[in-house]
């Protein structure tokens, strides 16, 4: 039996954080990993530069039972830490939109960042190992046949059976990510641990995902794929702007990936065809001009022609702009800003960028990341019940609580 002070079940990017600030601490630190290599959504991210965080990254980036339950590690580890960590490996990087921060090279610069700072802190990491068995072991389980109990410190520890050894720890960190890309390994091993030890785990779905239209609107909106406009969609009470791609089998672009986590089954979705455009000031100008251009021609001048035509042919009646009075013009106007499309569902975990819901944060210590109900057990990154929005914010959250954890385990 292999002996450490911390065992961290997932070489991710919340895992071999905390390996690193664990390590730095003067603690043993072992990192088992079911995959060939480490990080292997890390290498994925920002289509292979890794939008490694973002410079506005806030509690309201996040979803979650407890919006509270973030405050508390990323007030502790700001975005400028992860760049000072950049910028000491002399990683080059570059701000795209909205404090999107991106390496300027390749996402493999900052597994290899990660990789020299586990090794510069004595971090030990075992991959293609993977874990059969998880438990918690008492000094009383320990006593030999005179009754005496066996020398261990602490009193608890962990017991981790895998299909290569067996390994003991004082501290055990589930980082196993969430559900999302099941095609590079992710798998529901952090829930089944949490359950093992009778803690709460929310509803999981899959978020930052596209949408895929009912059977009917697949017939109607089906000629329109690989249309892409700059959109403004608003669900319930979240908005978000940005580009919407129509696909062969519904809704994507980066608009409809944010919208998509505060979706929920029979909520309609509501597009705003033209956010910067007064339209019905547009109409009434055209009108006043006795201009005869048919209205899906006239919308042409500010939407793609497939588009504009689908779009007439199921929500009006189509004719020269002259010869609609200024109701018409107004009702249609209205349309275009808050077209109303009803997704029939997402699409799943193959193409979902994160898992919505997870460890219930009302089991866990907002300071430490420790469960409460199991002292020496912590749970960091996806796994935990706190979603980001699309823009460096989930890869951020990762960094955080592996961070905080580090400091205590």
């Amino acid at each position: 039996m292999i002996k450490k002070d911390v065992i961290i079940i997932g070489a991710g990017a919340s895992g071999l954080m905390c390996a690193i600030e664990s390590g730095k601490r003067g603690r043993s630190v072992l990192v088992l990993d079911h995959a060939s290599k480490i990080g292997k959504k890390i290498s994925i991210s920002g289509g292979g530069r890794c939008n490694f965080t973002n410079i506005n990254t806030s509690h309201t980036n996040y979803i979650s039972n407890n919006p509270h339950f973030c405050k508390s590690a990323l007030s502790r580890f700001k975005p400028r830490y992860i760049i000072t960590m950049l910028e000491k490996h002399g990683i080059k990087y570059e701000e795209r939109e909205e404090g999107q921060l991106f390496c300027a090279g390749s996402s493999q610069e900052i597994l290899l960042m990660l990789e020299k700072e586990c090794n510069d802190a004595g971090v030990k990491i075992m991959l293609d190992c993977r874990v059969n068995e998880v438990k918690k072991i008492n000094r009383a389980d320990h006593a030999d046949l005179n009754g005496q109990v066996e020398p261990i410190e602490p009193e608890d520890h962990f017991i981790i059976s895998t299909d290569q050894e067996i390994f003991e720890c004082e501290s055990l960190v589930i980082a196993t990510g969430g559900l999302a890309y099941p095609q590079i390994g992710a798998s529901g091993l952090g829930y089944e641990i949490a359950k093992k030890f009778d803690l709460n785990v929310t509803a999981t779905r899959p978020a930052l995902v596209p949408f895929i239209f009912s059977k009917e609107d697949m017939k109607i909106f089906g000629e329109l794929s690989g249309i892409s406009i700059n959109a403004s969609i608003r669900c319930r009470t979240m908005s978000f702007r940005g580009s919407v791609l129509f696909t062969h089998r519904g809704l994507s672009g980066p608009a409809i990936l944010q919208i998509s986590s505060y979706w929920k089954e029979g909520d309609v979705i509501v597009i705003d065809l033209l956010p910067d455009t007064d339209i019905f000031r547009f109409f009434v100008e055209k009108q006043q001009n006795k201009s005869k251009t048919e209205m899906h021609n006239l919308l042409c001048e500010f939407l793609p022609t497939r588009l504009s035509k689908n779009w007439c042919d199921l929500n009006i009646q189509s004719k020269p702009v002259n010869q609609y009075n200024e109701k018409e013009l107004r009702k249609i106007a209205l349309q275009v800003h808050t077209w109303e499309i009803r997704p029939r569902t997402t699409e799943d975990y193959r193409t979902a960028e994160v898992t919505l819901g997870g460890i219930d944060t009302k089991e866990l210590s907002s300071k430490t990341m420790e469960a409460i109900k199991v002292k020496g057990l912590y749970f960091t990154g996806e796994v935990v019940d706190v979603t980001g929005q699309l823009g460096g914010y989930n890869l951020h959250w990762a960094w955080a609580s592996g961070f905080v954890a580090g400091q205590y385990v």
